[in-house]
């Protein structure tokens, strides 16, 4: 292999594992995963409560995977679902006072580390950026993946190890 090759598949494994380790020591640390730390959020900057649609629609997540979230989190204790007080047909979710406590306890995720990097880039190393990045993804024929913009392991929906 060329030196260029190992320089770029050992960045690709440090990438990899960045978000394996991320993931691993947030379950262990609150027993979530980063994707379900990133609904809660999104929940609490809604006030505390939010539409599963609007859910869906932040995350660029579909409607199944906010579902499957939501029933994780709920069955935690974390969230729970309440019909919307001005229309009946609305179902909201609402963050417990368990998931109050779980987000204000909840370590910096990697995906905030690199939100506020890439937030800090030039416009131009933005996109230079994100130009390598889908070539990559082309180059590992993974650019027709379906994958939210949240860096997790494995599947949106499954659960914290």
């Amino acid at each position: 292999m060329s030196e260029r090759l190992d320089l770029a598949l050992i960045a690709l494994r440090q990438i990899l594992r960045a978000t394996e380790i991320s993931s691993r020591a947030l379950a262990k640390e609150c027993g979530l995963t980063p994707s379900q730390l990133i609904m809660l959020q999104v929940i609490d900057k809604e006030g505390g409560s939010a539409t599963p649609s609007l859910i869906a629609k932040k995350l660029s997540l579909s409607q199944a995977t906010v579902t499957a979230l939501i029933d994780k989190l709920e069955g935690k204790k974390i969230v729970r679902r309440n019909k919307d007080r001005e229309d009946k047909r609305r179902v909201l979710v609402e963050l417990t006072a368990k998931g109050l406590s779980t987000l204000e306890d909840a370590p910096s995720i990697l995906q905030q580390r690199f939100e506020r990097g890439f937030e800090k880039l030039e416009s131009w190393e933005q996109s230079f950026l994100v130009a390598g990045l889908e070539r990559t993804a082309m180059l590992l024929d993974a650019e027709d993946i379906d994958a939210a913009p949240v860096l997790d392991v494995g599947a949106i929906n499954t659960p914290a190890e």
